[in-house]
């Protein structure tokens, strides 16, 4: 009697996207509104990726703009981009660059937009968002953490 026979096909697929936290502030309403000066925008990107089922894994891109104009800020929204995502038959050493490239490449643009909706209905311009490299971030942090095993040299393990 056969057995069928076990597909290990690498799967990935995207299971749900949705907005996990929002986030949206105007310390300076109303006076911020009268200013003429264009304000300067800056952002910050975190992600983080955790499994949370056999070959089931939740993603998170973070991403925080900030508006100021000089020492005032004007406002600052936060979104928490999420997704879930089905990653099966995948060698284990490709699965921290899906997570880490892959996944964030699919948030990015929801999250760009719902900051710039968020910031459109505070009041203000809309914000766009260059699109980002990704993997060359991934390789970065893969540069910074290779030189810091280096410089922190072979560890001795005292014998008793």
């Amino acid at each position: 009697m056969n057995e069928p026979a076990q597909d290990n096909t690498p799967v990935f697929t995207i299971e749900k996207i949705y907005v996990k936290d929002l986030s949206l502030e105007v310390p300076h309403a109303p006076h911020c509104f009268l200013e003429r000066e264009p304000a300067e925008i800056s952002l910050q990107m975190q992600t983080a990726g955790e499994a949370v089922g056999e070959g089931v894994f939740n993603v998170v891109l973070t991403l925080t703009v900030t508006a100021k104009i000089q020492d005032k800020t004007q406002f600052l929204v936060e979104a928490a981009q999420a997704g879930i995502f089905q990653i099966r038959n995948v060698p284990a050493e490709e699965l921290e660059p899906i997570v880490a490239i892959a996944c964030p490449n699919i948030l990015f643009p929801y999250a760009r937009e719902t900051i710039s909706d968020a910031v459109t209905r505070a009041g203000f311009p809309p914000v766009l968002l260059a699109p980002v490299n990704f993997e060359s971030i991934y390789r970065e942090r893969l540069r910074e953490q290779e030189a810091q095993a280096r410089a922190s040299g072979p560890h001795e393990i005292p014998i008793q």
